[in-house]
């Protein structure tokens, strides 16, 4: 296993959000984390790249502790994409760039300049290279931020919610590169993610946080309808469409907007 999370609990001063969170992920596979908002998704993520001190519990890479290493160590080793960015006025050359600070001491090197030029061909951003970053549109400034993070050359990816603002079509142009990266490069991924059917068409592997525990964890083809109610209180159909699981939400709500539109014709 490339990472191994053993134990892991974590509470903010309002409440306890990790209780005892614990999995493996092998190399060359993406983890969605699933869950409601609130459940822990955000907070696992940097609890594993040493944003947030967890309270115990152990993450090793490798076999190696992540715990025990200092920053640039971490960063050589795990890419972060957050949930928000700063709107720097850099091109996006530079903030790829950015990337690379956990390999350069007084400026960067030829090895750097190499590694940028990689990664814009791999994120096919190359025609973009000495754009603003603030005149991207938010597709674009996504996957500019996933290059950054492919610059570090991490073994692992963590991606907190990388498709939340997106519309349809950024949304899945912005997986595929995901899977596509992991698969090319035999990275591994976890990635927090609110949409159920993406992360069942694209992840290898689901872990459902429930009341800050792991409630589940399995692969696409094993999830069940039961699984999806414990965990978000919504009744489901699970379909398969073209070769593809789609979740169906069916709480009645049908029933009770057709019941209210009689009561009004009355």
């Amino acid at each position: 296993m490339i990472l191994s999370v053993s134990g892991v609990h974590f509470q903010y001063p309002s409440r306890p959000v990790l209780k005892g969170v614990s999995f493996e992920l092998p190399e060359g596979q993406i983890l969605g984390v699933l869950g409601v908002n609130g459940a822990g998704k955000s907070t696992l993520l940097k609890c594993v790249n040493r944003i947030l001190r967890l309270e115990k519990g152990t993450v090793l890479l490798g076999g190696e502790d992540l715990l025990k290493m200092n920053g640039n160590e971490v960063a050589r080793r795990l890419g972060y994409v957050p949930q928000k960015y700063g709107e720097e006025r850099l091109t996006v050359y530079d903030t790829i760039l950015l990337g690379r600070k956990p390999y350069i001491r007084w400026a960067a090197a030829e090895t750097d300049f190499r590694a940028v030029e990689r990664v814009l061909q791999v994120m096919h951003l190359e025609d973009y290279a000495m754009r603003p970053v603030h005149e991207l549109s938010g597709g674009e400034m996504q996957k500019v931020i996933i290059a950054r993070a492919l610059a570090q050359e991490p073994k692992v990816l963590l991606l907190d919610e990388p498709i939340s603002s997106l519309d349809l079509k950024n949304q899945l142009e912005v997986m595929e590169l995901i899977w596509r990266v992991v698969k090319d490069q035999g990275l591994s991924a976890i990635l927090a993610i609110h949409d159920i059917n993406l992360a069942l068409r694209f992840a290898d592997r689901l872990l459902f946080l429930k009341d800050g525990k792991v409630h589940a964890f399995a692969d696409p083809q094993t999830v069940t309808p039961g699984v999806i109610r414990e965990v978000y209180g919504v009744d489901v159909l699970l379909q398969e469409v073209q070769g593809y699981p789609v979740v169906i939400a069916v709480n009645g709500w049908k029933e009770k907007r057709e019941g209210k539109s009689h009561e009004n014709k009355r």
